[in-house]
């Protein structure tokens, strides 16, 4: 005999959740609660997430996608900030899914400063971002648990373009780069904004990502990083320009691109983060 799957949220039941722990949604917690259920559902569907997955999701909120997740999903890790919420998602998962409820894990966290996670590691990430922090969050996780290996995020419209964009891009930036260390990125649609509530005074887009392995560098993530940060600093200046506080002057600037095989007169959003690896070697060895 097979279990029920989860009921999932539609606007009175969020309403209603939300009436009952005497919830006001602030905007300083990116709080704007799905409350279609089909946007949940596509999702999930476009996550590729499957029974074998554990998935962490950050800012469950009432519990909208929490519950989609559970129907497809082996186990969820839950991770809230905001303590009222988090007590109250494993009583909204009883009701609306016992059958998976032992599925759940519900972690009471700020997602920015965990520095591990209970249970076994996560193999997707799934989550409707704070829109404030996403991106912050999304580098964080991404270096913190290899383990995770494709996801899908729901984060602001203008934060989308720029996360999945190429080089040479007009929104192609320092999440771009960032974000490829790790992952093949790509738009995986959008999201319109009656279905939230309250309605945000953005529009929202779904982020795919699929691991990858970093450039292989004799140097650490974080002397790439710092090369990234500096060439966008000034995004209209050469990177000999820009580079030059980095390298100590603006010719062991020109010397470690030279190294690098980089154009002293390139801008940084016309390179790959491959070339910003070399360029940090080409940096370290002078």
């Amino acid at each position: 005999m097979t279990s029920a799957g989860p009921r999932l949220l539609g606007p009175a039941d969020v309403r209603s959740l939300a009436a009952a722990l005497d919830l006001r949604p602030t905007k300083q917690r990116g709080q704007n609660f799905v409350i279609d259920a089909n946007t949940v559902r596509r999702i999930v569907r476009a996550s590729g997430v499957g029974p074998d997955d554990v998935v962490l999701e950050v800012g469950p909120g009432l519990g909208s996608l929490t519950l989609a997740l559970l129907e497809t999903v082996r186990h969820v890790v839950a991770v809230e900030v905001d303590p009222v919420l988090a007590a109250a998602l494993p009583g909204t998962v009883a009701t609306y899914a016992p059958d998976q409820a032992d599925r759940l894990e519900v972690v009471t966290a700020d997602a920015l400063r965990i520095t591990g996670l209970p249970g076994p590691p996560p193999t997707a990430l799934v989550a409707n971002l704070p829109y404030n922090v996403s991106v912050p969050v999304l580098l964080h996780l991404m270096a913190l648990l290899p383990s995770l290996r494709h996801g899908l995020v729901m984060v602001q419209s203008e934060v989308a373009d720029r996360l999945a964009a190429a080089p040479g891009s007009r929104t192609y930036g320092v999440p771009s780069v960032k974000a490829a260390w790790y992952a093949e990125v790509r738009r995986a649609g959008a999201v319109g904004r009656t279905v939230f509530w309250p309605a945000p005074n953005v529009d929202s887009g779904l982020v795919a990502w699929t691991h990858r392995d970093p450039p292989a560098v004799s140097v650490t993530r974080q002397e790439v990083f710092a090369v990234v940060d500096a060439a966008f600093a000034h995004r209209r200046k050469t990177l000999r320009s820009t580079l030059k506080l980095l390298a100590g002057s603006a010719e062991a600037a020109e010397a470690a691109l030279a190294r690098a095989g980089v154009d002293p007169q390139a801008r940084g959003e016309q390179l790959a983060v491959e070339d910003f690896a070399r360029i940090a070697e080409g940096l370290a060895a002078s």
